[in-house]
């Protein structure tokens, strides 16, 4: 299903990681780094917390505003029951959506705001969008003490944080357009392989907005996708060839694997993931680029694995959704 918005902007944003992070494509632009995964916390789910009110500060500062300015937040994780943005709209006592695509969470948070801003009473919405590896690590695979060995396949937890100004405010870069994606299995039930398993409804996804709005890929100065990593972004450029007979290998751009150094392979493997991950690079690469008006057209495709490990130990396959925005410099 394609939407088209009207007068809906991207305002300030801000972004934290850990080192990992730093060592990668976007080390300086980070507006904070934390020294370790404790972030000067207790455990590492309240790092988890302090990140994302970091983020938020960081962007109301930013934009001059206070948080009476916010009439909602919209808040995604990985932690069950998206518990490190319920914990942390505590200290907001604001109106409060959490929502939750797995790593398809970011572009789900911008298509909402958008619909909540058509609401005249409404202004102002903040997205705020994390993840952890250590307390991802230990929710849906092994903990990272276990020391369980990872194929190459699997990619690896982005630790980050990332707030972003959603406005009736005009700014240079707007929401434009959103498809929202649809539920694809494939059959697929290793836990390590999630390239493999969201390429299929990035595909779709992309296909229908394509269709929907009658474009090709070479209208868009880049098509990002969320975390497929490198083998995931390869199946997604023949599955598009081969099932819809698109070519997108000029405009395609994965954000897991790009996210990371790639002297550091051995450890990330196939690249990041985590919902943070594309917002990452959407705030320290895609909104540069469209600001600066190097990019006019850009689409970003969140893809997430909607895996449970209940479902997953009772030996059923993982389900993937992929969700899509729009963004045009409007200068």
């Amino acid at each position: 299903m394609t939407i088209k918005f009207n007068n809906i902007y991207l305002g300030e944003s801000s972004s934290v990681a850990c080192q990992d992070e730093y060592k990668g494509s976007f080390g300086k632009l980070y507006d904070i780094v934390y020294d370790d995964y404790y972030a000067g916390e207790k455990t590492f789910e309240r790092a988890e917390v302090k990140m994302i009110k970091d983020v938020v500060f960081l962007t109301l500062k930013k934009a001059s505003k206070k948080m009476d300015d916010i009439d909602v937040i919209i808040g995604a994780d990985l932690l069950n029951q998206i518990a490190a943005n319920s914990y942390s709209a505590l200290s907001f006592d604001k109106s409060f959506i959490g929502v939750y695509s797995a790593c398809a969470s970011f572009c789900e948070e911008l298509i909402v705001a958008s619909f909540i801003l058509k609401n005249n009473k409404i202004n102002n919405v903040l997205v705020n969008t994390s993840s952890h590896n250590m307390t991802a690590e230990r929710q849906f695979r092994n903990p990272v003490e276990y020391g369980a060995p990872k194929p190459k396949r699997s990619t690896y937890t982005a630790t980050g944080a990332t707030s972003f100004l959603v406005s009736v405010e005009r700014s240079n870069i707007k929401v434009s357009s959103a498809c929202i994606g649809s539920v694809v299995d494939m059959g697929i039930d290793d836990a390590n392989d999630m390239g493999s398993v969201m390429a299929p409804a990035a595909a779709k996804t992309l296909y229908d907005y394509l269709s929907d709005t009658n474009t090709k890929p070479s209208d868009y100065d880049l098509i990002l996708t969320g975390d497929l990593g490198v083998y995931g972004k390869e199946i997604l450029i023949k599955y598009m060839k081969e099932f819809y007979n698109i070519d997108v290998s000029e405009k395609l751009e994965d954000a897991g694997s790009i996210l990371y150094d790639r002297t550091l392979q051995k450890k990330v493997n196939a690249g990041a993931s985590g919902p943070v991950t594309i917002a990452l690079v959407t705030k320290n690469y895609v909104i540069n680029k469209l600001s600066n008006n190097e990019f006019k057209k850009v689409l970003l495709i969140a893809t997430g694995a909607l895996m449970s490990p209940t479902m997953n130990n009772q030996k059923l396959s993982i389900p993937s959704i992929a969700h899509l925005v729009c963004l045009e410099n409007v200068l």
